[in-house]
């Protein structure tokens, strides 16, 4: 059995380049709840995100110098932490909500694409990569992310090992973060679990695999994964499982991939988008990706930031 895995860049002979766009604009990223809640809850959900939309796309205009900027839209939705009803019966809803609002989405995503992916193991493929910076002080005590499979953006309080440590122990120390300005922020982020003997990806963490999708920063083994598939004619499928990974409903659509992102959700995926700047910030983004991306912006006088969580962007809007 061949295993994929992400490779370092001098062990690659090629790493294959894909189209960008100058922005990647989320239009949503919804859960069973959400759906459950029938038409008028997605209605409500994009007559919110509309005027966002349109001032992330003025922002984009004013920020290409006059030219005409490159925007694709998306949508994730979950078919990972629970199956429910049907694409046949869900996705006609939602695009027709969304045309309601005005709004068109280019592209529409499973967020079980983010775990596995053409039989590809994207999310094995990301932890793999990440490179944890042991705080100073560090004892070693904490196993690595690994195996605990937690992430944190500085260091944790420390722990007393015995009974009679603890009575020997000196005052309490708080967590600190690691590029904190003045106070810290700390945050440990569970990436997965092995619950009964299956690994299940975390929230966080599956969404930092998609942002790198959407940045054009994913490759096994020098090529380019989780890529668009044409939308087959007719109904969409009765099985998610049917359902291509990535699929583009807009055959006159900007490239999928592009050069930044902004997701307009609402606002209790603050939590989860924190934990994805930590996991985005600690990892070993494949060279060979990152060197296409600055070559290609560079020639158009594009500015992207070198901090791949840097080019990333939200707007999130309260109430439902």
């Amino acid at each position: 059995m061949t295993e994929s895995v992400f490779r370092e860049t001098t062990a690659e002979p090629r790493t294959q380049s894909v189209p960008l766009s100058h922005l990647s604009l989320e239009l949503g990223h919804l859960y069973m709840e959400d759906f459950e809640g029938g038409p008028g809850r997605l209605r409500r959900h994009f007559e919110r995100v509309r005027p966002w939309a349109d001032a992330v796309r003025a922002d984009a205009a004013a920020q290409a110098g006059g030219k005409r900027p490159r925007i694709s839209t998306c949508f994730l939705i979950d078919d990972y932490f629970t199956r429910f009803s049907t694409p046949a019966a869900v996705l006609p809803v939602l695009l027709a909500e969304a045309e309601r609002a005005g709004l068109v989405i280019d592209y529409l995503a499973r967020e079980s694409a983010c775990a596995v992916a053409d039989k590809i193991p994207l999310a094995e493929s990301v932890a793999n990569r990440l490179v944890q910076s042991p705080p100073p002080g560090s004892d070693g005590r904490r196993p690595p992310v690994g195996q605990s499979g937690w992430l944190a953006n500085g260091e944790r309080t420390p722990e007393a090992r015995t009974q009679q440590a603890m009575r020997t122990a000196g005052a309490w120390q708080p967590p600190r973060e690691t590029a904190a300005r003045r106070h810290s922020v700390f945050v440990d982020v569970e990436l997965w679990d092995d619950e009964g003997g299956r690994r299940t990806w975390s929230c966080p963490f599956l969404a930092a695999v998609w942002q790198l999708a959407r940045l054009g920063l994913l490759r096994n083994e020098g090529e380019a994964v989780l890529l668009p598939q044409a939308r087959k004619p007719g109904e969409f499928p009765a099985e998610w499982d049917e359902l291509a990974p990535l699929i583009q409903l807009n055959d006159s659509a900007a490239a999928f991939c592009a050069y930044r992102t902004c997701s307009v959700l609402p606002s209790r995926f603050l939590p989860v988008e924190h934990g994805v700047r930590v996991v985005l910030d600690q990892t070993d983004v494949h060279a060979g990706a990152l060197g296409q991306v600055a070559e290609r912006s560079a020639k158009e006088g594009i500015k992207v930031p070198d901090s791949v969580a840097d080019r990333v962007s939200y707007v999130f809007y309260t109430g439902s």
